[in-house]
């Protein structure tokens, strides 16, 4: 019976991080945020890379436990949010595509800690870390759970430990991501960022589509239209 408890808790962990740490990618986001940040100091930098992984943490964890509930309440689907999203990170990465080149690192900035939790919330944590397929994922998570309360509360810890795992990968890639650059050398950043802006821009571009097309399908073919409501592994309730 133990046994069971910890594969089936295992195996949340693992769908979550497995889920979630794809589509996030923070290595691949980690010259966008260094060239973001290259007006701040290397201290402000790391200070900022905390903030945005505390920030990623309490916004997947909570689409995760109170996601669903709170787009029902408003009567906003999964595929809504997906468009609108998707808008949202093409016009992100649109503009980041097209902006000037990577200035150079200051060594000093006169960012007060206000200015930094802002930026460290938009557009550093949404939609650069999580975005709307980040959020859609989450929310698919937490969908349908388990109806006993023990089962309830194995679930719900190995999310936060599954999100917990994610939101420190994050702070990882962010908190180093001056050692990244340093070693691609300046045009090497700035070729690396111009790609991951219109991978981003690719990506922003897919998500409207899957959004869009889940409610064609839904009108068109009301049963087909139906999207899958969680991600829970077929293991045996504890």
């Amino acid at each position: 019976m133990l046994l069971e408890r910890i594969h089936y808790f295992v195996g949340i962990v693992f769908i979550a991080v497995a889920a979630l740490l794809p589509i996030i990618d923070p290595f691949a986001g980690a010259p966008i945020y260094l060239a973001m940040t290259s007006d701040l100091s290397h201290q402000e930098r790391a200070r900022t890379a905390k903030l945005v992984a505390v920030n990623s943490f309490v916004l997947l964890l909570a689409s995760i436990l109170i996601g669903a509930y709170v787009l029902d309440f408003f009567g906003v689907s999964i595929p809504a949010v997906q468009v609108a999203g998707g808008a949202v990170v093409c016009a992100f990465a649109w503009s980041l595509l097209n902006g000037p080149t990577t200035p150079e690192v200051s060594a000093s900035s006169s960012a007060t800690p206000d200015s930094l939790t802002q930026r460290a919330f938009y557009p550093l944590t949404m939609p650069l870390t999580v975005g709307p397929g980040s959020i859609s994922v989450a929310v698919t998570l937490g969908a349908n759970p388990p109806r006993s309360l023990r089962a309830l509360l194995i679930t719900t810890l190995a999310h936060v430990v599954g999100v917990l795992i994610t939101a420190l990968a994050i702070y990882l890639c962010y908190r180093y991501a001056d050692r990244l650059t340093r070693r691609l050398g300046k045009t090497g950043t700035d070729i690396m960022i111009r790609l991951t802006a219109f991978i981003l821009l690719a990506i922003g571009a897919q998500i409207i589509w899957n959004g869009a097309r889940t409610m064609l399908d839904g009108v068109i073919h009301p049963a087909a239209g139906a999207t899958p409501t969680s991600l829970a592994p077929p293991a045996a309730t504890p």
